[in-house]
């Protein structure tokens, strides 16, 4: 008797594929999606990787992502102002300055204690540490093996399901981010006494 991988066309692969994927929560790894499919894991990758271009090809309203180490529906980024227009009435309130400031440091420091958040931004973070775990974007990830054994957070994979990236080493660069040694010798020049 042949087993049900054997029997399967790739058409019914993609379509419970897309079934799969249709009703998942978050994510769905290739290794469950080989498991349910009986098929091996590459051949999975590879499944998702024609589906994908597919979408594109398509010019569908939605994309295939690998994001958090798995793979998900989400809608396609230059449909981003219908999609926030039609989803910002009764959502959570947005994450203040000060949080969005505390998870970039969290993410590019990680694992970061409560002490070096606020040494970096120059305030007391506890609130806003407290904050970003309660809504599953930090966690505690281990405890620093000096002296008081400070917690020491860091990044969720529901962080990169939301910023929709696989892992972490994706975020951009910081040096994009901040300016070269010509402007900050502008910057000083501008703000020191005439």
């Amino acid at each position: 008797m042949a087993s049900m991988a054997e029997g399967r066309s790739e058409l019914d692969a993609r379509r419970a594929v897309e079934a799969v994927l249709m009703v998942a929560e978050s994510p769905v790894e290739v290794g469950m999606l080989a498991q349910l499919l009986e098929m091996a894991p590459a051949r999975v990758e590879a499944l998702c990787a024609a589906l994908a271009e597919s979408y594109r090809a398509e010019q569908r309203g939605f994309v295939l992502a690998k994001v958090a180490g798995g793979y998900r529906f989400q809608s396609h980024p230059d449909l981003a102002p219908y999609i926030e227009r039609f989803v910002l009435e009764g959502q959570n309130p947005r994450l203040s300055g000060a949080a969005l400031e505390t998870l970039a440091i969290v993410a590019y420091k990680q694992p970061i204690s409560r002490a070096q958040v606020a040494s970096i931004r120059g305030v007391n973070s506890d609130g806003v540490l407290r904050t970003l775990c309660q809504r599953g974007y930090v966690t505690e990830v281990a405890r620093d093996p000096g002296p008081g054994q400070a917690v020491l957070y860091g990044t969720t994979p529901l962080l990169l399901e939301r910023l929709g990236l696989d892992r972490i080493e994706d975020l951009p660069p910081l040096g994009g981010f901040v300016p070269g040694p010509e402007v900050m010798e502008a910057l000083e020049q501008g703000l020191r006494p005439g």
